[in-house]
């Protein structure tokens, strides 16, 4: 399996993953956005890992922007990779950029 695949296959199930965890949340919970957001910060645990993940996201923004900047436009843009994270989270939108990136490197 080729590295460009591992990504591919890395950004499917960071997309199903998290989200089996969100289905139950709302289906136990409903679709609230302030619940969820709560649930976010429960406690000392689940808050340290949220800010570990805000953290970690942002980074990851930083990075793609700097390196398009850098890339004169040869990397992919941001703002697909940017909505996967807020819809699905970095563990699918990180994976997804680094597969659209070794696409455009094997052209």
């Amino acid at each position: 399996m080729t590295l460009k695949s591992t990504y591919l296959l890395l950004a499917i199930l960071g997309a199903a993953v998290p989200y089996l965890f969100f289905l139950d949340f709302f289906g136990e919970y409903g679709v609230s956005v302030s619940d969820f957001v709560a649930a976010l910060f429960a406690n000392s645990a689940s808050g340290g890992f949220t800010a570990d993940l805000l953290i970690s996201s942002f980074v990851f923004w930083l990075f793609m922007f700097a390196r398009r900047s850098q890339t004169k436009g040869e990397s992919p843009a941001p703002w697909f990779f940017m909505l996967l994270n807020l819809g699905i989270g970095l563990s699918c939108a990180l994976p997804a950029y680094l597969y659209a990136q070794a696409s455009r490197e094997a052209k």
